[in-house]
């Protein structure tokens, strides 16, 4: 299936120390993007908390940080502001590009730039080409797939300023390297994993009943235990503490909501 995301944009990196700039800036190894490997990764505040994720493709000399469209002109001034004296040009080049996830049979694509993506391989592909490829699903069909694979999708799961990569899964899909250096924000992501410090998760609910707006409370009897992000048809994300995860009887709003953990996905309670 192929879908072309309007709501994605894309940031260009250019310049001889491209790498080992955004290499000290963001939460993943920068220096594994090469043609047909992408590198997903988040900015931070320097307090640890998530402001943006993109995926970094290796294009000629140059890198490109898909991202959400919104997150574009906020990424190109944001990253500036740390250039100083690196050898380094970014641009919002989102014009350029039209971009698409393909999954289940890959079509042949000719002319774009495509990478699988490197959270999952059941999540497909991500493609950036010159013009539209042509849909063969809708918007929802991916977001029913990648909700089922418990993936998150930047502002639609996360609060900026507030959200922590491991609760979003970072950490087991890949988007944190434990071994490349310091980079903004590292010290509070380091904690949480080393001490132990993980008190809720981002996970896939099954919605039984009218599907309530993000940010709606999720309730177990009259105690809050976490909060609905989006959703589509009977399936959403929900931030939940990781006492409530296996509870019965979760509701939000008028609906009962079930949480369904994928195979690849760590959320026991502290003991």
């Amino acid at each position: 299936m192929i879908v072309q995301l309007t709501d994605r944009g894309v940031v260009e990196v250019t310049g001889a120390e491209s790498v080992s700039f955004l290499q000290g800036l963001v939460s993943n190894d920068v220096a594994l993007a090469s043609p047909g490997r992408a590198v997903w990764a988040a900015l931070l505040t320097p307090q640890g908390k998530w402001l943006a994720d993109f995926f970094i493709m290796a294009e000629g000399e140059r890198l490109l940080l898909e991202c959400e469209a919104g997150h574009a002109a906020m990424l190109t001034k944001t990253l500036s502001r740390y250039r100083l004296r690196s050898k380094v040009a970014l641009r919002d080049v989102s014009a350029e590009f039209a971009v698409h996830v393909v999954w289940g049979e890959i079509p042949v694509l000719a002319d774009a730039i495509i990478a699988p993506d490197p959270r999952l391989p059941a999540a497909g592909f991500r493609v950036l080409a010159a013009s539209p490829l042509g849909d063969t699903a809708i918007v929802a069909d991916w977001h029913a797939h990648r909700i089922a694979l418990g993936l998150p999708d930047g502002s639609r799961d996360m609060e900026a300023d507030k959200s922590v990569l491991l609760e979003a899964g970072f950490d087991e899909l890949g988007g944190v390297s434990w071994t490349k250096g310091c980079y903004m924000g590292q010290e509070l992501t380091a904690r949480t994993k080393y001490r132990g410090l993980l008190k809720r998760r981002l996970v896939p609910v099954r919605v039984a009943g009218h599907l309530a707006e993000p940010g709606e409370p999720v309730m177990a009897g009259e105690q809050e235990v976490g909060t609905l992000r989006f959703g589509v048809g009977d399936t959403a994300m929900a931030l939940l503490r990781l006492d409530a995860i296996g509870a019965d009887g979760l509701r939000c709003g008028n609906a009962t909501l079930v949480a369904v953990l994928p195979e690849w996905m760590r959320a026991k309670a502290a003991e």
